[in-house]
């Protein structure tokens, strides 16, 4: 897990925006969303201006909370959130059947804590793929701390339209990152491109369930409630996904929602009712200390004006992602693993 401090984390607020541009950027990215009455296609259009104002300004909040690796994990019973991360991202290694000398990309690498933990558990050689500078740049550093330097790097770019020639990877994967697409067909059609014919592409999505339904006011608020507090423009369903990727001309190898077989609630990390010393500052008590900590170092000027409604978003994400565990019509890991025919062209 990352070690960053309160210094850090007031550093960090705001990421590449300008300081006294950050309470302006957190006005702009709240209207894009449905509490401040802001449109899905509205989301959709501006995606990319969405998702690097949600970035800039949550990055060092998560880094933070979370460490590194900005995901959730199935978690089995006397495991710490710590274990469960790496055995998650290790899993997805095997599946893609990774060895080395293969060129593997991370599609939303976010500041490439898998990325890290991947190349090492499987002596590859890993491109993350973000199209946030700042996160990019904190990526660099984190990896020259690692010594994955020279075998890991970044790549600034749209996921959308990304800068690789046709046929380039071994292997593809994302975790809980293309859910920031504006089309997943699109996105998933992208990375089809750049995937060799014969090889896999791996990834955790972000989807609703089947138990959601969309005129039940309660589960729109919590869906509403996780979009603005994770930067997305929508929400998929889990069969939506599945069409994608065949439309996309993947052959589905298997696909499952994780989160039936975890023996630990993967929301466990961010339910008030829940203590852990080992995750403190995800707690109940530890988000309360970090909302005042955050709030006095707004106050003294150290952090910039906006920096408490980014906390205040992130709170609202906890809450709806909570409840949308609990009442089962949200999952943060519908896995698939799917392979580009050998015969596949663009």
């Amino acid at each position: 897990m990352s070690k960053a401090g309160a210094f850090d984390l007031a550093s960090g607020l705001g990421g590449k925006i300008d300081k006294t541009e950050v309470l302006s950027a957190v006005e702009k990215y709240e209207k894009y969303h449905v509490f401040y009455g802001g449109e899905e296609e509205e989301r959709k259009a501006n995606y990319t201006d969405m998702v690097n104002k949600y970035y800039d300004l949550v990055t060092s909040f998560y880094e933070f909370g979370w460490g590194e690796s900005f995901h959730f994990a199935a978690r089995w019973k006397g495991e710490s959130l710590k274990e469960s991360i790496k055995r998650h991202e290790h899993f997805l290694a095997l599946q893609l059947g990774l060895k080395p000398g293969h060129k593997v990309l991370d599609v939303g690498c976010g500041i490439g804590g898998p990325l890290r933990e991947i190349a090492q558990f499987s002596s590859t050689s890993i491109t993350g793929l973000n199209n946030n500078e700042y996160q990019i740049s904190r990526g660099k550093e984190l990896n020259r701390i690692a010594g994955v330097e020279k075998t890991c790097d970044f790549v600034k770019a749209d996921f959308m339209k990304m800068p690789f020639s046709d046929n380039t990877f071994d292997a593809v994967y994302a975790i809980e990152a293309t859910c920031h697409a504006p089309d997943a067909y699109g996105c998933y059609k992208e990375i089809y491109r750049v995937l060799k014919p014969g090889q896999c592409f791996a990834a955790y999505e972000w989807c609703m369930t089947d138990a959601f339904d969309p005129n039940n006011p309660e589960h729109q608020k919590i869906k509403a409630e996780i979009e603005i507090g994770d930067g997305l423009p929508d929400i998929r369903m889990t069969r939506q996904c599945l069409e994608a990727l065949k439309q996309a001309g993947f052959e589905v190898i298997w696909e499952k929602d994780l989160v039936i077989d975890s023996p630990v609630p993967w929301y466990l990390p961010l339910d008030k009712n829940h203590f852990s010393l080992s995750s403190f500052r995800l707690t109940a008590l530890g988000r309360f200390f970090t909302r005042n900590m955050v709030k006095a170092l707004e106050f003294v000027g150290f952090a910039p004006k906006g920096s408490q409604r980014v906390q205040d978003f992130l709170e609202k994400a906890a809450e709806g992602l909570v409840e949308g565990g609990r009442k089962e019509i949200f999952t943060p890991m519908y896995f698939f693993l799917a392979r580009k025919p050998v015969s596949g062209s663009r």
